[in-house]
């Protein structure tokens, strides 16, 4: 990739109006809901592909990159939701809640999170995630590192939710990372470098199963998720900087571009479900989607298995290896 992966498309002007708490989800919920929407240019030697809500990028060697708008997830709930231009460029996203702390989401003009800050009522801010200090050249996404050594049984750095007890979970969600953070990461590095990621412990959730083409997670699939909520609840408390990132699968069963989308699309409503049914705080949560890219087990048939939902803690990984200690008392500083 010799440039960075362009916004996604700008949400549309109902993005900003609050939504009830467990209100319907809004637009297509297919992926053929949608698929005769898509539209394909050629940019940079790549080909880019813009959906509602997404934008793909296929490089030469036939890799695809998927980028979403993650303000959706913050309407549910909220009392107010405003944008305000920043002088010298960029966008200020703030969300009111009921209880009138606010969530601060300051992006650049390329719609590339800069910070994501809460705010209580007294005006006492706590940064959650800080990216205003990465590479000047965002086209290095990419961090290319050799794959961790593992010294842990293998069902312990990956834990299987179906088989998993309340007090596994929440020590997976707490763990350290397999091997020293040699140094800070964007969010774009952690989403986009697999290898990053693996520096961390996760679980697959196992026990969601989606309808085909579907995103939708039915009532008696989003009960199984009360353990995990528990713990990401549990440790969010413990650490109010905790950032978890859930990652989106699929098998190898259909083209690779709908894969990557409908990935996206899951992981992005099981983030959105952990936060309108158990209270999960959408600002401790992030989401990606990897279609077909990482299959568990490997097979090009359908397989369940790898139609799945990882859940794995990155705050090290923001902050370098420090965010094993709980964070300082927040002070007031106002949002650049």
């Amino acid at each position: 990739m010799t440039a960075p992966i362009p916004p996604a498309p700008p949400p549309p002007p109902q993005s900003l109006t609050p939504l009830p708490q467990g209100a319907a989800p809004q637009g297509p919920r297919n992926i053929s809901d949608f698929r005769n929407q898509r539209r394909e240019v050629q940019q940079n030697g790549r080909i880019v592909i813009t959906e509602p809500g997404r934008v793909i990028v296929r490089d030469p060697g036939g890799q695809e990159f998927i980028r979403h708008n993650e303000l959706d997830r913050f309407r549910y709930g909220a009392r107010n939701i405003r944008t305000e231009d920043i002088r010298g460029g960029g966008t200020r996203t703030i969300v009111v809640r009921p209880d009138g702390s606010e969530i601060i989401n300051v992006t650049d003009d390329d719609g590339r999170l800069l910070r994501r800050i809460r705010r209580d009522r007294e005006g006492r801010e706590i940064i959650i995630i800080d990216n205003s200090y990465g590479p000047r050249d965002r086209a290095n996404f990419y961090v290319d590192l050799p794959p961790p050594v593992i010294r842990m049984p293998r069902d312990r750095y990956i834990v299987d939710y179906e088989d998993a007890s309340p007090e596994l979970i929440y020590e997976t969600l707490e763990a350290p990372p397999v091997e020293r953070i040699e140094r800070r990461y964007t969010m774009d590095e952690i989403r986009y470098s697999p290898a990053v990621r693996q520096r961390m412990p996760s679980i697959d959730l196992n026990t969601i199963n989606f309808d085909t083409g579907s995103w939708d997670i039915p009532p008696d699939q989003a009960a199984k998720l009360q353990v995990i909520a528990d713990g990401l609840n549990r440790a969010i408390q413990r650490n109010p900087r905790e950032v978890f990132l859930i990652e989106g699968h699929t098998d190898a069963v259909g083209n690779d571009t709908d894969n990557l989308s409908l990935s996206d699309r899951r992981a992005e409503s099981a983030a959105a479900l952990l936060t309108q049914q158990f209270g999960v705080p959408a600002e401790n949560l992030t989401s990606q989607g990897y279609g077909e890219q990482y299959l568990k087990i490997p097979t090009q048939g359908p397989e369940r298995q790898n139609r799945r939902v990882t859940i794995r803690r990155i705050t090290p990984l923001l902050n370098g290896g420090q965010a094993s200690l709980p964070p300082p008392p927040p002070g007031i500083a106002p949002p650049r």
